[in-house]
């Protein structure tokens, strides 16, 4: 049997009963179908997951399908329907040397264009939510293809109606409307705007904005490259939590604070982890805390998917320690617990 993990960033994975390699929308769809009701992991770039040591006990479908079709009108934009196995960032730089402007600030991203939606993956103040149109998608329960409006998709804070329906549906692909334009929309997030050398507000090119987000994602561990396993990861493992307006007024002064339109308020799990006594380079077993970034949980060379398990869970517990919040993994987590 395969071992997945020669095809998930962590590269760790055990072994999987049945790997299937699809590249069309009928053998995606006639795949799930021969699997019947056993389990099923759809996997595209395996950037996002953390599967057991023991594997997967069912089948494991590998969407590489990258069908384009694009509609463009010289004042609204385009429309660009994407299949789910493209390369999430090869379609980013796509757009950026098409002219098309808005999707600058989620370079870098890992995975694939049909993973963007389920997560509602987001990046220096903004998320691909705010340019999808449709998503096509193959329902499991009710054996048909249904396709997905954006309020249908309820996109919130890294998470959609897909991923609180987890299984039911698989993404097909996913239709974008993005404007033409050389310059991106107003700068929101500080950092990116230091880096740019802008004011908050102001607007860049976007093939700078883009040259800058990967420059900063590199210096934090967050680009995947095969010879650092400092980037063996699954970028940030925890997602910002979002609490109650008491709880965020009982942390400390220092800790970032992103009040919300519905009287919450989000709060830096970065900070949470590093004033909670987790340092960069701590390890257990072959897992490590990235020397860059202590959202990212690395693979140091020989660590079992176990080992960066009871590093995420030594994390969580302390900052539930510490500051009395329980982090969410942003991780899909395949057959182990934290």
């Amino acid at each position: 049997m395969t071992e997945l993990s020669k095809y998930t960033s962590f590269h760790v994975g055990g072994p999987a009963k049945k790997i299937v390699n699809v590249s069309t929308q009928d053998e995606i769809i006639a795949a799930i179908e021969e699997a019947g009701d056993s389990p099923v992991l759809i996997l595209g770039g395996g950037t996002n997951v953390l599967i057991a040591d023991s594997g997967f006990e069912g089948t494991v479908i590998r969407i590489s399908n990258n069908s384009v079709e694009t509609e463009v009108d010289a004042c609204s934009g385009a429309t660009l329907t994407i299949g789910a196995g493209e390369n999430w960032d090869q379609f980013v730089l796509t757009c950026i040397e098409r002219g098309f402007a808005g999707m600058e600030t989620l370079s870098g991203i890992p995975g694939t264009v049909g993973a963007a939606p389920i997560q509602n993956i987001g990046a220096y103040g903004h998320e691909v939510s705010e340019f999808i149109t449709r998503v096509r998608t193959y329902d499991r329960q009710a054996k048909a293809i249904k396709t997905f409006t954006r309020s249908e998709c309820e996109f919130s804070y890294r998470s959609s109606h897909f991923k609180s329906h987890p299984g039911r549906y698989v993404v097909l692909e996913v239709q974008f409307q993005i404007r033409r334009g050389e310059f991106s929309d107003p700068i929101v997030y500080a950092e990116l705007a230091r880096k740019l050398e802008v004011e908050m507000g102001d607007k860049a090119p976007i093939a700078q904005v883009r040259e800058a987000v990967l420059e900063l994602r590199s210096a934090k561990g967050m680009l995947l490259k095969p010879d650092d396993h400092d980037s063996w990861s699954a970028g940030s493992f925890f997602t910002n939590p979002i609490i109650s307006q008491q709880a965020a007024d009982a942390l400390p002064n220092a800790a970032p604070k992103w009040p919300l339109i519905d009287g919450r308020v989000k709060v830096s799990a970065a900070w949470l982890i590093e004033n909670s006594g987790i340092h960069k380079g701590d390890e257990v077993g072959g897992a490590r805390i990235s020397s860059k970034h202590v959202l990212a949980l690395t693979n140091a060379g020989d660590a079992t998917a176990a080992d960066i398990a009871n590093l995420a869970k030594k994390a969580r517990d302390q900052v539930k320690e510490a500051f009395g919040i329980t982090l969410e993994a942003e991780v899909n987590l395949i057959g182990i617990e934290i």
